[in-house]
């Protein structure tokens, strides 16, 4: 959803713009509060950090400062602050925090980056999407050749096609796929 999108949609129903919000960012919001407050919050805290981190971004939203294009990083700033911010609030109150505070924040740290995960699941489904939008036999052959690791001939068996017709076919796909992402911000 990009800020123009949600800045419309916000002047025509303000609950249906913070139900698409919410809708839309939701699980990469999850991400990123659960990957800074695992360990030392219970899952009610982080569910309601998440809850805070969309009342900040609903109720801190104005048309002046609006974000044109994708709010992903905005709401990524959003939600790592308030993580933050809930993190040394929970310490605090549980008293957490000693003069070995460092090497405390090394033994709850984990070597998985749940937030990288979600970033690169998201890649992965707008990747599929656009390949499918190729068409057949298009996205069958960049599928084939390229996660598959299939050799034209193969393809072309498989799709009754001669090998060079299999060839010029995918360095075509491959350019339409390559314009298909640039319109929305990735690139191979």
């Amino acid at each position: 959803m990009t800020g123009k999108e949600y800045s419309r949609l916000y002047h025509k129903s303000r609950d249906k713009a913070y139900d698409a919000l919410f809708e839309e960012y939701c699980n990469y919001v999850y991400a990123i509060v659960y990957n800074r407050l695992r360990g030392i919050a219970s899952r009610e805290d982080i569910e309601e950090c998440v809850s805070d981190v969309f009342a900040d971004v609903f109720f801190g939203y104005s048309a002046e400062s609006a974000v044109k294009e994708d709010m992903r990083g905005y709401i990524g700033t959003v939600a790592k602050r308030r993580a933050i911010n809930a993190f040394h609030s929970l310490t605090a109150r549980q008293k957490h925090l000693s003069g070995n505070a460092d090497e405390e924040l090394v033994t709850i740290s984990s070597d998985k980056d749940i937030e990288a995960d979600s970033d690169s699941a998201e890649t992965r489904s707008i990747l599929l999407s656009k390949i499918n939008e190729l068409g057949e036999p298009d996205s069958t052959i960049i599928l084939q050749k390229y996660y598959y690791e299939r050799s034209s001939a193969e393809i072309a068996e498989m799709l009754s096609m001669k090998s060079s017709a299999v060839r010029m076919r995918a360095a075509r796909a491959l350019e339409k796929l390559r314009k298909k992402l640039a319109n929305v911000g990735i690139t191979l």
